[in-house]
């Protein structure tokens, strides 16, 4: 299976918002919210096609933290039918890609305590789990990731 990752843009806005929902359900970002990452100066916005398809996507933000270029994962998602195909795992390799060549030296993300399977995605990656924060998804704990970019 051929994944092709491009830039995202905001003509493709309904089927990202249609991804993000399917994923994320109530803790979806709003189409609104999702149209002013992807415009975003600071945003990298990438999208992972099959067969002419979006199957899935991933925003980060660059942020400068401590006189340190941070990149700032805020939402990978992957359509159901395409999980567990390396979509995640490429759309995860460009956007670090990305962020290196803009000098980006550390990531990091947020992620629910009970997403084991995006925890290990990002464990596999080498990021670190800095904190838990308590009720950060409402009801539900998420985990504090980050890895030095080098």
């Amino acid at each position: 299976m051929a994944i092709i990752i491009e830039d995202a843009s905001i003509r493709f806005l309904d089927r990202l918002y249609e991804i993000e929902t399917e994923c994320f359900e109530r803790e979806a970002f709003t189409k609104q919210q999702i149209a002013r990452l992807i415009t975003d100066y600071n945003s990298i916005s990438l999208i992972a096609k099959v067969n002419d398809k979006i199957v899935g996507f991933i925003i980060g933000m660059i942020y400068l933290e401590r006189n340190l270029l941070t990149g700032h994962i805020l939402t990978l998602d992957v359509s159901f039918a395409y999980r567990r195909k390396g979509v995640a795992k490429r759309l995860l390799q460009e956007i670090e890609k990305v962020f290196k060549g803009k000098s980006v030296k550390a990531c990091r993300l947020e992620v629910r305590e009970d997403n084991t399977a995006a925890l290990m995605l990002y464990q596999n990656f080498g990021y670190k789990k800095i904190a838990r924060l308590k009720n950060y998804y409402g009801d539900a704990h998420g985990i504090y990731l980050r890895k030095h970019l080098t």
